[in-house]
C-alpha cells in the first residue's frame, strides 16, 4: 500500500535550513528513494557559471561567490521554468529555493506546497562542515567530515584532485550564515503559519535523517 500511495500521490518539499546543514545531501537521496527530481538553485547557478554564461557568471562573481543571495527575480524565473518540466509533473524537491519570504510567496503562486522541512544545525557544526567539504571539479560530487574520499583530496570516482568552494572559505561562510539569519530563518513563521512546517535534526547521521523525513512524508499518505 505504502508502494502504491508513494507512487500516486504528487510530492512537492521544500528543503531548507542554513548552509551546511545536509539539503543537497538529503534531497538527492529522497529524490532516488521517491523518484522525482531534485531541484538545486545552487546547482543550476554553478553550472551556468561553469558554462561561461552571462547569468552564471553574473550569479557568481556579485552574489553567492562572495555569499550573498542572487535577486529574486533572476533566481523565480529560473525555479519558474525548471519546475514546468515534464520530470516535475509528480512532484519535486527544492533545495535552496526559497530562501527569502519573498520568494516563498512567490513559489506559493507557481506551485502548491506539500511539506516544508527544515534541517536545524547548529552554527559550530556548520563552519567544521564546510570549510572541510571538497568537491570533484569533473563530477560534481562532495565530499566532507560525514563522506571522506576514499584517498586523501582525489575524487573516488574521477581519481582527480579535489578543491576548495570558493563559497566553503571560512569567511564566506561566516557571511552566508549571517544572510541566512536575516533573510531565511523567517522561513520558520512563514510556514508555521501554512501549517507546513517540520523540523529535522541535522546532527544526526545521514540515514537517520533520511529515516525522519521519511516518516514526516509518510504521515500524510
Amino acid at each position: 500500500m505504502l508502494f502504491l500511495a508513494l507512487k500516486t500521490k504528487k510530492m512537492n518539499i521544500v528543503l531548507f535550513g542554513p548552509p551546511g546543514a545536509g539539503k543537497g545531501t538529503q534531497a538527492k537521496l529522497l529524490a532516488n528513494y521517491f523518484r522525482i527530481p531534485h531541484v538545486s538553485t545552487g546547482d543550476m547557478f554553478r553550472e551556468a557559471a561553469a558554462e561561461g554564461t552571462r547569468l552564471g557568471i553574473k550569479a557568481r562573481d556579485e552574489y553567492w561567490g562572495k555569499g550573498n543571495l542572487v535577486p529574486d527575480d533572476i533566481t523565480i524565473g529560473l525555479v519558474k521554468e525548471r519546475l514546468g518540466a515534464k520530470d516535475c509533473e509528480k512532484g519535486f524537491i527544492l533545495d535552496g529555493f526559497p530562501r527569502t519570504i519573498g520568494q516563498a510567496e512567490a513559489l506559493e503562486k507557481i506551485s502548491k506546497i506539500d511539506y516544508a522541512i527544515e534541517i536545524q544545525s547548529s552554527e559550530e557544526i556548520i563552519i567544521k562542515r564546510l570549510t572541510s567539504r571538497l568537491q570533484c571539479k569533473k563530477c560534481g560530487k562532495i565530499y566532507g567530515l560525514d563522506v571522506p574520499p576514499k584517498k586523501d583530496k582525489l575524487c573516488d570516482k574521477c581519481k582527480l584532485p579535489l578543491y576548495h568552494r570558493d563559497d566553503d572559505k571560512e569567511e564566506v561562510v561566516r557571511e552566508r550564515l549571517r544572510v541566512y539569519k536575516k533573510q531565511t530563518r523567517p522561513l520558520i513563521k512563514f510556514y508555521k503559519k501554512n501549517g507546513l512546517l517540520r523540523s529535522i535534526n541535522g546532527e544526526q547521521k545521514i540515514e537517520k535523517i533520511l529515516d525522519d523525513i521519511k516518516k514526516i512524508v509518510q504521515e500524510k499518505l
